[in-house]
């Protein structure tokens, strides 16, 4: 990067000082565009800067996009134009732009700031996709480095494809600050060198009509310019002739060394050439075996195997280090790659992991075979074995050193190389000659790319370098360094200080190259050397010479903006390439076809792949590169090169539709290039069509769907780590909208006592048998609680002051200490018409209030009140007489202890201690009758109430509770389901579990109900988006789905509906219980359940009053109430349901969505002989023949074209599978599974072990009966049978997969007899040995795929689907389980939950060792526990994993100490 000035640090942009021809650059930048030519360090920035700031000012609903060609260069103009303009924005690569496709996103990005800087595929990328609009959003292009806007660079293919096609600006001076219009933004190039070379004039066209600009460099002050930028001293140093090429290496042991293990390889025998040959040989014919074909031969060919490749570019580079160096630097090269290579030999080393280990193995191998010989570090060795090209650089350093000292200024350098061999071996020799050690310290600087990709052994040579980029540079600036040796990456973008010499140990490649290497040696007395060998024509810097003259002629001449008079640039690509584009006219997102490869690329890399199947698009060369079987030609005839036309096949996975997996160009095309890029073109645009890419032309996985404001809002709270929201408190169902003169009354009726009279605003439910009221009383045992039928009846304000009186005194007694006396106003009110004591009663508690003054006060409901304390039940009076003793002990209790000359006056009392407040709705057993306590009658306050009275006060609160949630029912059932007459008829008995939170604490709640709600939803949505989208492979169908299902979009539905209102959430607490009121108390945390929030306020907002509810809890009662209504109503009731909820996605019946999937199916021919084997295991016979095919037909599989790969069939099975077993649990007769048990039973009969137990199980005898001769020797037809298992029935075309099957067979022969005993008789599931199996996932995904073709086969039959899994092994198996109680629980999950109870932490890590896994698992406080087993991929890890955690269950007692999670 160029400073803004030449200064040693940035200060704020408004204190420099701008200079003449800054100003005047400035000035024709606002007039037209133009591209600044000024040399290095001139301040281009600086008035890149002011452009800028005016540009905002001119255009303040614009942005200014400010482009450079490297994420190194974007940060550090981002610095200096952040500290110049306020609001700057910074975007590339490393900030995973590509991931930001939210459209509202990139437009807060550019409303939020004044300036983004970014690199120009950035730019490109977000034009191309529809994200950033170029003529509405950006005012002002500023390229930097403006040079490199030709050909297919993305700053000229912003231009190219966006910018052309805009309306024509207007001009710039009247753009005010009026409404936003689509026009070109104006364009604003910085360059030091305008050209990289070849024709002066042509150059300058073609940079001026791609950026739509005329190239400037200041005229009227050029003096000016001048006097800022210094020119260095230009000399050149010559250097004696090397030795010749060929055999320079014979002075360089290690390079000889190198050769001869080189030489001695055979290609036949590397083990990429003999894979490819053992994968030909177990392919049968067709496109792939062709493809492995034409790889074989043209790696045998090219000899491009990654061994061959890699000691070839060693060799050669090692060559050429020698001849330009000299035999020490290609010594010590050869010995540091050799070193660095071993040093990484682990399969898991970061260089060479994307190798195969049997390659890598087999490289390291031959480079342990190098025979090195140490590199001597002895000077007069170094000097003796160094070229003439070095002693004229180390002389040359030694006298620009001088030089500088001899201004009185310190040195600082810069050599630059062409390769970064070069630059690590110049290095390597300056750091240890003893002519520049010591005296210089050496920095290195090379190009920091990196990519996932690399395979090259020479990539190697990045861990080579000691210091990163920014640190040489960070020393380079303080002079820590002053003398870095660098590859290009130093000539243009890295902020590098003005220096007082430049070396160029290469001559430069081209102008730019040129120009910019000059231009770092601008400070003042400094030198540009070239380095030239004796003998060299100098052509080629004279010609750089005469190209500077005439691009000085260039610049003073007058001239027009070229492209200023035309609406497209001239192409620069062949022929009609640049016009074939693609455009969607509602974002504005475009297709080119430079971008269609790298877009499909992308789009095949989001499909979900295993190891058996890498999705990627197949290119098939029309035609073939080699003939068919050159490798096993003898002798191979040598190729001539085929010049074109090309034509080319582009397969697509098989998981992609039939009819849009294979596109095809015809030969046509000049160029395979060309080609390629045609038939991916077609494809991407096939794929739009077809909807398998939004609008942005992104594969849908990578956009989520557009969400109102409202779920914005929630899912950003629901992202936060606690999961809660705030929404209003539940629902008070005793509160009506209005107080009314009419009340609703009903009679309650309890075993043994009176009946009691309720009254109440809102409509009480009538107690029956589909809402049967149980108390559960500690002491009485089970009572059953009946009302009469509600009716409606007006309340007179005398027997309304009764029943307000009689309510307070029936609460008094228990929950008095939390109620107002003078507070009446009760939300339901109660009176007694049938307790024949109650005259008694009255005419007592007259007399008691006569006592006291006639006053109303609590005090009326006390005989006696000197003494207060504990209450007790009234049992009997006791007349006869204590003896001494007794009546001694009395005096001695605590309660009377205390009282001087206690007389025991008779008759006593007897009672005993009431029961405790608890809640009666809950089973508990009946406790024993409580010890009788004698009380003296003076000293003993008594409650003036009638038995009835007592015990209605004791079981009230439990009653109104049940009341509260029927009626918080009734009001669900009339308001939310109101328009839905199925849902509204669902049973209270379903609707009360329904919306009971476990937080509740109640009998019942919602976690059964969810788990198969869940299980329906999936299902359900699974269907429909089959039917929905034929199209779309699995991956899009889960994504889809989850996003459907997800707990994010369920409480989204809950809460737009205001499903909180009737969640039962409320803890019920009979030892805090107070009545309710119609107008609310002071302290309402003392309310059961808080008063009316029964609405949401018309504008849409909540209520002031609410609290912060789970979202989880909104999303598991969307499901709860999912699975009720599957349960009153089957299926359609469930989809009804979910409807009302509004997920995202338009349910519809399954009957439908079948029918409309099996019309898509087309009619096919009878199945091959190894299908029909498959109807005969499974017990079903297809009607359409395809669904079967479908369902069996691998990824990999290369012949029939007519059906998708199993995927979609697997994703709808899988579905299907969970939902059975699930139905199945929860309707189990007997017992009411916990969520955890059915989710320990689900897990054990649907994992992928167990699923491919069953595939690899499942067989059929075939009769193959052979002609063969006799004992007689005729020919008679001998009777044979072979048994053909389910796995075998899979149609595939990969070797890999063929192994699976064999190996997985084998494991499965081995430990089937201890897996069936275990299943068949078994107390204990047989985890170990089906973990053992270590099946590939294919296994298992044939089960699904199965039950899912089946399911749409037989029309939705969900009873066909149930006689399957019997006919599988699923259903038997899982009855047995469950009747007989086996132990299920997996041991790694066992062991986390003991791990839980004892409040600790558990840590699995995994290592290799010896071509092992071993797994160690450790728990804070206990001795670790390992285990291993022979590394096969992954499954060799949950083997691992397995055993260790068995073993840890052994070792630490588990067995004995786990016990609350057992079923």
């Amino acid at each position: 990067m160029e400073d803004v000035q030449e200064t040693t640090s940035t200060p704020p942009i408004d204190n420099i000082v701008t200079r003449s021809y800054q100003q005047e650059m400035l000035d024709a930048s606002l007039n037209e565009n133009i591209i600044v030519a000024q040399d290095t360090g001139s301040g281009k920035t600086h008035i890149a800067v002011l452009r800028m700031k005016f540009e905002s000012e001119r255009q303040p609903h614009k942005v200014s996009w400010f482009l450079a060609p490297t994420v190194t260069l974007c940060e550090q103009q981002h610095d200096v134009i952040s500290k110049a303009i306020g609001s700057v924005g910074l975007v590339h690569g490393g900030l995973e732009p590509k991931q930001w496709t939210d459209p509202e996103l990139w437009n807060r990005v550019i409303k939020n700031n004044r300036v983004i800087v970014s690199t120009p595929q950035v730019l490109l990328d977000a034009l191309s996709h529809g994200y950033v609009s170029l003529g509405n959003q950006i005012g002002l292009l500023v390229f930097d480095e403006a040079h490199h806007a030709v050909d297919n660079h993305p700053m000229n293919c912003i231009m190219r494809d966006h910018y052309f096609s805009l309306p024509v600006r207007q001009p710039a001076m009247t753009s005010s600050h009026g409404p936003v219009r689509e026009e070109r933004p104006m364009v604003l190039g910085l360059t030091a060198s305008p050209m990289f070379g070849g024709d002066v004039v042509e150059a300058f066209r073609k940079l001026e009509m791609n950026l739509n600009s005329v190239i400037r460099r200041p005229r009227r002050h050029l003096d000016s310019l001048s006097d800022y930028v210094h020119r260095p001293t230009f000399r050149h140093v010559v250097y004696t002739k090397h030795d010749e090429y060929q055999t320079c290496h014979l002075a360089s042991p290690n390079m000889q060394a190198l050769i001869r293990v080189a030489d001695a390889i055979d290609i036949e025998q590397d083990p990429y050439v003999l894979a490819l040959r053992e994968d030909l040989r177990k392919r049968p014919p067709g496109p792939e075996w062709k493809r492995v074909d034409q790889k074989l031969s043209k790696v045998i060919r090219n000899k491009d195997s990654y061994t061959h490749r890699g000691l070839r570019n060693l060799e050669k580079t090692a060559r050429d280090i020698c001849y330009d160096l000299g035999p020490w630097a290609a010594d010590w090269f050869v010995e540091e790659v050799v070193n660095h290579a071993l040093q990484g030999a682990s399969p898991y080393d970061k260089v060479i992991s994307p190798w195969q280990h049997r390659e890598k193995a087999y490289l390291i191998e031959h480079l342990s075979e190098i025979e090195r010989s140490l590199v001597s570090p002895d000077p007069e060795t170094i000097d003796s074995r160094i070229s003439e090209k070095v002693q004229a650089l180390l002389l040359t350093l030694t006298e620009e050193k001088a030089r500088s000292e001899s201004f009185n200024e310190p040195y600082s350098g810069i050599i630059f190389a062409t390769r970064r061999d070069a630059v690590l071996a110049l290095s390597g020799i300056l750091k240890c000659h003893p002519l520049t050690r010591g005296v210089f310290r050496i920095g290195t600087l090379v190009g920091t790319s990196e990519s996932s990709y690399r395979t090259a052994l020479l990539d190697i040579t990045r861990r080579m370098i000691a210091k990163s980029q920014s640190d040489t540079l960070t020393e380079f600036r303080s002079g820590d360094i002053n003398l870095v040796v660098a590859t290009a990456v130093a000539e243009e973008g890295l902020d590098i200080q003005a220096c007082g010499n430049v070396i160029r140990w290469d001559l430069p490649s081209n102008m730019a190259s040129w120009v910019q290497s000059r231009g770092r040696a601008r400070r003042k007395r400094s030198s540009f050397v070239l380095m030239f060998e004796a003998g060299f024509d100098d052509g080629r810097v004279a010609e750089f010479e005469a190209q500077e003259r005439k691009m000085e002629e260039m610049f003073n001449m007058e001239r027009r903006r070229i492209a200023a008079e035309a609406d497209q640039p001239e192409p620069e690509v062949e022929g009609a390439d640049t016009d074939t584009m693609f455009r969607v006219e509602s974002t504005g997102a475009v297709l080119t076809l430079s971008a269609a490869i790298s877009h499909l690329n992308h789009f095949c890399s989001l499909l979900p792949s295993t190891r058996h199947e890498n999705y990627q698009p197949l290119y098939d060369i029309d035609p073939p590169d080699m003939p068919e079987g050159w490798h096993s030609f003898e002798p191979r005839p040598n190729m001539l090169p085929y010049t074109g036309p090309f034509g080319c096949t582009l397969t697509l996975p098989k998981v992609i539709d039939a009819k849009l997996r294979v596109h095809v160009a015809k030969r046509v095309y000049l160029s395979k290039r060309s080609a390629y890029q045609h038939v991916a073109f077609r494809a991407y645009v096939a794929l739009y069509q077809a909807g398998l890419l939004n609008d942005h032309l992104l594969p849908l996985p990578s956009i989520n769907d557009a969400l109102d404001e409202d779920e914005q809002l929630l899912r950003a709270l629901i992202d936060k780590r606690s999961g809660f929201a705030s929404v209003a408190r539940q629902l008070n169902p005793w509160q009506p909208a209005n107080v009314r003169d009419s009340w609703w009354t009903v009679d309650i009726t309890v075993h043994g006592l009176p009946p009691l009279t309720l009254l109440a605003q809102a409509e009480v439910p009538t107690i029956d048998n589909g809402t049967p009221l149980n108390l559960y009383h500690p002491v009485k045992g089970l009572l059953t609680v009946t009302t009469s039928p509600a009716k409606q009846v007006k309340l007179g304000a005398e027997v309304g002051e009764a029943a307000r009186y009689y309510t307070r005194r029936l609460f008094w007694t228990r929950v008095g200490s939390r109620m107002a006396w003078e507070h009446l106003d009760f939300a339901y009110l109660f009176m007694s018409f049938g307790d024949p004591n109650a005259a008694v009663w009255e005419e007592r508690r007259g007399w008691c209030k006569s006592q006291n003054g006639d006053v109303d006060s609590e005090k009326v409901f006390f005989a006696n009140a000197e003494s207060f304390g504990k209450v007790y039940r009234f049992v009997r009076w006791q007349f006869d007489k204590l003896s001494s003793e007794e009546e001694e002990e009395l005096r001695t209790t605590r309660r009377y202890s205390r009282i001087e000359d206690l007389q025991v006056t008779y008759p006593l009392l007897v009672a005993e201690p009431l029961s405790n407040k608890v809640n009666l709705l809950l089973r508990r057993p009946v406790a024993k009758p409580g010890k009788y306590i004698t009380f003296i009658p003076k000293y003993t306050c008594i409650e003036l109430y009638s038995l009835a009275e007592c015990e209605y006060s004791y079981m009230l609160p439990s009653i109104l509770r049940h009341f509260t949630i029927v009626m918080t029912v009734e009001s669900l059932r009339r308001t939310l389901f109101a328009e839905t007459p199925g849902l509204a008829n669902i049973s209270t008995s379903l609707l009360i579990p329904a919306i009971t939170a476990p937080a509740a604490d109640d009998l019942i709640n919602y976690q059964r109900l969810e788990s198969l709600g869940d299980a329906v939803l999936k299902f359900v949505v699974a269907v429909n988006l089959m039917a929905r989208y034929p199209l779309w492979p699995e991956g899009y169908l889960t994504q889809r789905k989850d996003q459907t299902v997800n707990n994010g979009r369920l409480a989204k539905a809950a809460t737009k509906v205001a499903l909180y209102k009737w969640i039962i959430r409320t803890k019920f607490t009979p030892r805090k219980y107070t009545p309710l009121y119609l107008t609310q108390t002071a302290d309402v945390s003392r309310v059961d359940v808080p008063s009316n929030e029964d609405s949401i306020a018309e504008n849409g907002k909540l209520n002031i009053d609410t609290e912060q509810l789970s979202t989880k809890m909104l999303a598991d009662v969307v499901e709860s109430l999912i699975g009720a209504a599957y349960l009153h109503g089957g299926f359609d009731l469930g989809i009804e349901c979910a409807r009302l909820f509004q997920l995202g996605l338009d349910l519809s019946g399954l009957e439908d969505n079948v029918e409309k999937i099996l019309s898509r199916v087309e009619p096919s021919a009878d199945l091959s002989g190894q299908l029909v084997h498959v109807e005969r295991m499974i017990g079903y016979t297809f009607e359409r023949k395809l669904l079967l095919v479908e369902a069996l037909t691998h990824a990999s599989y290369h012949f029939d074209t007519e059906t998708v790969s199993y995927e979609r069939m697997e994703f709808l099975g899988d579905a299907l599978l969970d939902m059975l077993v699930i139905d199945y649990l929860y309707h189990f007769a007997g017992r009411a599974f916990t969520p955890g048990e059915m989710h320990c039973f689900k897990a054990a009969t649907v994992n992928t072990y167990f699923l491919a137990y069953r595939c690899l199980q499942l067989s059929v005898e075939v009769d193959a009966s052979m002609p063969m001769p006799g004992p007689g020797g005729q020919i008679t037809l001998q009777h044979r049978t072979n048994r053909i298992h389910l796995y075998q029935c899979l149609l595939h075309s990969s070797t890999v997969v063929l192994d699976d099957q064999t190996l997985s067979f084998k494991r499965f022969e081995n430990n089937n007899a201890e897996i069936e005993e275990a299943l068949r008789v078994g107390k204990v599931f047989p985890w170990a040995a089906l973990t053992r199996l270590q099946p590939p996932k294919f296994l298992s995904d044939m089960i699904e795929s199965i039950i899912g073709a089946v399911y749409l086969d037989s029309n939705g039959n969900i009873e066909t689907i149930r006689t399957l899994l019997r006919t599988l092994g699923i259903m038997d198996c899982l009855e047995r389980i469950v009747r007989e109680k086996v132990d299920v629980l997996h041991p790694v999950s066992r062991l986390g939950v003991w791990v839980s109870q004892q409040h600790k932490q558990i840590a699995y890590d995994y290592t290799e060792e010896k071509g092992n896994v071993v797994c160690t698992i450790t728990v804070e406080g206990l001795e670790p526990v390992q285990a291993e087993a022979e590394k096969r991929g992954r499954a060799s890890q949950e083997e691992v994993r397995f055993a260790a955690a068995e073993k840890a269950i052994a070792k630490w007692d588990v067995g004995d100490k786990w016990s609350n999670a057992k079923m």
